[in-house]
């Protein structure tokens, strides 16, 4: 509901709520005490799923609110990335849910990503990168590097948004000391100067030991 007499409602308004989310004007039904039902198995196994994904992508969130938030209509960026993470990158059934990593979409947009990257520990705590121009004229020399490490028996991620920039051709990210000696996860992707525009992240697969 756009407007009311008044603009939009705010608040309890006899059996009804009104109130604003991202914008948007609404009414709903005010709640109403409820005897508590027992759960069925699959509403159980829905739920755990939910949570276990939500977990997921904690450690992500300062990137995936770049990633996804051209996706973000009528929602956030982190429900656009749970939407796009759920049936992909989750394995297994409850109680035995897993993550594949290489699934994992931490970005999503029309931007060209980067053209053949690839990265080695060039030191037990620096990653380096490296990629080679892009042709075509969709890209721009200033476009802003994302990259993200991850370590799942930590949960700890690390990396950075805009410190180096496609033109660059390579960069080198000393990490947090903690994910030194622990296998990690490797994604890149980029983003517009004004991050109007994002590409696909990349999975650059599973940095072993130095």
């Amino acid at each position: 509901m756009k407007k009311g007499i008044l603009g939009p409602i705010s608040g309890k308004l006899g059996p009804v709520v009104g109130g604003v989310w991202k914008g948007i004007p609404y009414l709903r039904e005010a709640p109403k005490k409820r005897k508590s039902a027992q759960r069925s198995q699959a509403q159980i196994e829905n739920q755990q799923k939910m949570k276990f994904v939500n977990d997921v992508l904690v450690p992500f969130h300062p990137y995936i609110t770049i990633g996804f938030q051209n996706l973000a209509k009528e929602k956030t960026a982190i429900s656009a990335a749970f939407s796009a993470n759920y049936h992909t990158a989750i394995t297994g059934v409850y109680p035995n849910l897993g993550v594949n990593y290489s699934q994992l979409v931490l970005s999503a947009g029309n931007l060209p990503g980067l053209n053949s990257p690839q990265a080695l520990l060039s030191a037990p705590d620096t990653l380096q990168l490296n990629w080679i121009p892009n042709q075509g004229n969709k890209s721009t020399y200033n476009d802003q590097l994302m990259l993200v490490l991850y370590a799942p028996e930590l949960a700890i991620a690390d990396g950075f948004i805009g410190v180096a920039l496609r033109r660059d051709l390579q960069c080198s990210f000393k990490f947090d000391p903690r994910l030194v000696g622990t296998p990690l996860e490797v994604y890149v992707s980029i983003t517009s100067f004004d991050r109007k525009k994002i590409a696909d992240s990349i999975y650059l697969g599973r940095m072993d030991l130095l």
